[in-house]
């Protein structure tokens, strides 16, 4: 290893062709394609009442392109994980930043028809969901051992989790801003976003590999299995508690401004980039505090973020019936304190549960757990004509009640050694 490579923290590069490395910290680098790759994620979500006033689409329609990336983030979560711990977080990544570029230029095209935008969303989907499964790996990888000595055991998980929420709103908050104020809101968010996911192919390429485990031996497809994911930890406590994490954000600042377009008024789309950008950034508040709420010992962490998701989808059916801005700013207050909290303790599970070969391929499978909360507010939207909204938010709040009583039983049994 040459001096510099030993200043930087970094690690030869293999192959013939030599890359230079990363010159700061390496998880800086990783960590911002993961902010760029979130942006693009959640960059449509404050444009739902945009779609349904001007381009007339209906209530179901909105929240099914809202919800239908989870088609493209699920299968990607299950296989850039486990193909990274084969093949190495680098070349994922890149696919990610790719797939981010394609979606926003779909997306862009989304003025000639609805189908740009599903299969834009699709896209967004695959970028979240590589994102999500190897960008998170590989910063908790270079916030360890030689990458960064200083950073202590729970580095990596706070600064993925970070990264994330920070995207998210910092990709809403634009979106939002440009549609209620700025010229063709249809096109020119997503173009934005190109312009700054782009030059993240050369930071990538840049950084330097963690992954020299090479997985599971065997034929490629085996690396598809992920043996962690069995551990009855993973599946009495961590799994319980995933959906509830973009559940209640899908309800809160998704579902939420489209309830309450009387109360708006004129200033729904400033209602709903508020919503989105009051629960992100409480998420990320609450991020160096989950640290300290999290336990080795008990599943206290996730107890107290399934709690206070679900008080805040109450909160929210209060804000429905009283048509309050100010009660729905205040639930997504509450629901981003939970996300936040459950976003650091989930991911610390995550990383003990599952061994070296299969960390990626774990958090891929935590992941689309959790992004399949983002379903819920199409399928509220498909059965509110039947039965009151209210209603429908009381069932999902008895269901918070219940989830929390599970991980409340299994909260200190199956820790791992």
């Amino acid at each position: 290893m040459s001096a510099a490579d030993a200043t930087t923290g970094s690690v030869p590069a293999t192959g013939s062709v030599a890359v230079p490395q990363a010159r700061a910290l390496p998880w800086v680098a990783v960590w911002g394609a993961v902010f760029v790759c979130s942006w693009g994620g959640n960059q449509f979500s404050p444009l739902l009442l945009m779609y349904e006033q001007r381009q007339h689409y209906s209530s179901v329609l909105v929240t099914v392109l809202l919800g239908v990336y989870v088609l493209g983030l699920a299968p990607a979560l299950l296989v850039a994980g486990s193909l990274s711990d084969r093949h190495g977080r680098r070349p994922l990544m890149l696919v990610g930043i790719g797939t981010a570029v394609v979606g926003s230029g779909l997306l862009a095209l989304g003025p000639l028809g609805p189908g740009f935008l599903a299969v834009g969303r699709l896209f967004s989907g695959v970028t979240v969901g590589i994102a999500m499964a190897v960008g998170n790996s590989w910063v908790k990888e270079l916030s360890q051992g030689r990458f960064d000595p200083r950073a202590d055991a729970g580095a990596g998980a706070r600064r993925a989790s970070l990264a994330f929420t920070l995207g998210s709103a910092s990709g809403a908050l634009v979106a939002g801003l440009i549609a209620q104020w700025g010229p063709v809101p249809e096109v020119l968010p997503f173009l934005l976003h190109i312009v700054v996911a782009l030059p993240f192919a050369i930071v990538v390429w840049r950084t330097p590999e963690t992954n020299t485990t090479g997985g599971l031996p065997g034929p490629w497809w085996r690396q598809l299995r992920v043996p962690s994911a069995g551990h009855r930890r993973f599946t009495r406590v961590v799994l319980v508690a995933a959906p509830w994490i973009f559940g209640s954000a899908a309800i809160g600042y998704g579902y939420l401004p489209t309830q309450l377009t009387a109360a708006t008024g004129s200033w729904g789309l400033v209602f709903a980039t508020a919503t989105t950008v009051v629960a992100l950034g409480v998420s990320s508040a609450m991020q160096p505090i989950a640290k300290r709420v999290h336990s080795v010992t008990s599943a206290r962490g996730l107890a107290v973020a399934v709690a206070l998701m679900t008080l805040g989808i109450g909160v929210v059916g209060l804000a429905v019936v009283a048509q309050s801005v100010w009660i729905g700013l205040a639930a997504n207050v509450v629901i981003g304190a939970g996300i936040g909290t459950a976003l650091v303790s989930s991911l610390l599970e995550v990383q003990r549960i599952a061994g070296p070969r299969d960390l990626a391929g774990l958090t891929g499978v935590f992941y689309a757990a959790a992004y399949a909360g983002f379903l819920a507010p199409a399928v509220i939207a498909a059965i509110a004509g039947t039965v009151p909204v209210p209603v429908i938010l009381g069932v999902v709040v008895a269901l918070g009640v219940i989830a929390w009583v599970a991980i409340t039983v299994s909260s200190r049994r199956h820790i791992p050694a």
